[in-house]
Parts: structure tokens; C-alpha cells; sequence
């Protein structure tokens, strides 16, 4: 089957009620991480299209579940970041309720994308996620963005030490070195997004 054209993907909607999603069918990948860790970035990269996702320097901005359309049956979905301090303590409250019951009742899921700055992997609140994650069966595919900040070696270094930690969680859970700047590992995102929409093609 021929890879889905990323680039025609196009912006659908923005909900904050869970109600508002749309019809719970087709294929959904989920793209999630700590408040500036660059999902919006990654996710511009992986569709080529620059501006698809707003970015910000202001950690924090997405407080919505955006949804984007590849084509008729698959769907990208942009999270609302975690971990920022500086948010309301109510806000983050409605953020983490809205998280859970969307990866807790979306049955047209096939697997969350989490992003980690590789200068700062694993914070308590990353593992917190990923053990949820694979608690409830959802398969878990790590991007450790900004790779290009580190030398090659160190990058490579680090993906191996993340492997090692996260080594109980098995098969569920996937890890790759990513950089919206150098474009490194786009290809493999891709690779790892083809394999979850077409193993759960009905």
C-alpha cells in the first residue's frame, strides 16, 4: 500500500469538550509531551508543512485537542503539553481530565506519539504518561527531538540509555532520534505513523 500523502494534511477542528471530537472511526495518532519539548514542530515536520501547527516559544499555548486530517479515514492529533508550572493550577487540572478521557475513550486510537526534549528525557511526568499509556494497551513511540543539539555520538548515546531505562515496557514502546531542524528521523516517524494506521485498518 502506498505511504498517505502527509502533505495534503489539513487543519479540521480545535475542541476542548470531549463531545465535540469527531465520530470516533478511522485512525487517530495522538502526538503528546511536556510543555516546549517541540510537538508542534515534529508535527509540522512529519506533514511538511510549515505553519500546520502553531508554534511558540511560550510553553503552554496549546490548550486544546487539535485534530488535522491526512485524508478521509486518518487524522493526526495535537495534545495539550504538560508539565508547565506557570499554568493555573485549574487549567492544568481540565488539561490532565481532557488528556486522560481522550486516551481512555478513543477507540479509533492507534498510538500516542510522545515527544521529549533529548537534553531532558524522562521527567517524572513523561514516565508517569508512558506507564498510563501502556496500562491502558496503547502502543507508545518516543521522538527524542532537538537531537540536533547534541553531537551525533552523544544523541545516539542518550536513545541507547532511554532504550535501557525503558526496556521493561517491551515491544509496546519504540524510541527514534528526531530534529526538526536537521530533519532527522522524519522518515522514520512516518514509518512508525504507516505501521499503526494500516495494522488497525479495519
Amino acid at each position: 500500500m502506498a505511504q498517505r500523502s502527509y502533505t495534503k494534511t489539513t487543519y479540521l477542528k480545535s475542541v476542548v469538550d470531549l463531545a465535540d471530537l469527531p465520530e470516533d472511526s478511522g485512525g487517530e495518532v495522538a502526538f503528546i509531551g511536556r510543555s516546549n519539548a517541540g510537538k508542534s514542530s515534529a508535527i509540522n515536520s512529519i506533514a511538511g508543512i510549515k505553519g500546520l501547527c502553531r508554534t511558540s516559544k511560550t510553553p503552554g499555548r496549546t490548550q486544546m485537542i487539535n485534530l488535522f486530517c491526512i485524508n478521509d479515514q486518518d487524522r493526526l492529533v495535537d495534545l495539550p503539553g504538560y508539565g508547565y508550572a506557570r499554568v493555573p493550577r485549574h487549567v492544568m487540572q481540565r488539561w490532565s481530565e481532557t488528556i486522560e478521557g481522550y486516551l481512555e475513550s478513543r477507540h479509533c486510537l492507534r498510538g500516542l506519539v510522545l515527544v521529549m526534549d533529548i537534553r531532558h528525557p524522562l521527567k517524572d511526568s513523561d514516565q508517569n504518561m508512558l506507564a498510563w499509556c501502556v496500562s491502558c494497551g496503547i502502543p507508545v513511540h518516543i521522538l527524542l527531538t532537538k537531537s540536533d543539539k547534541l553531537k551525533y555520538s552523544q544523541a545516539k548515546q542518550m536513545m541507547q540509555k532511554v532504550k535501557h531505562q525503558l526496556r521493561e515496557y517491551g515491544d509496546v514502546l519504540s524510541v527514534q532520534l528526531f530534529s526538526s531542524l536537521s530533519k532527522e528521523g522524519i522518515e522514520e516517524a512516518k514509518g512508525k505513523l504507516e505501521q499503526w494506521y494500516s495494522n488497525n485498518m479495519e
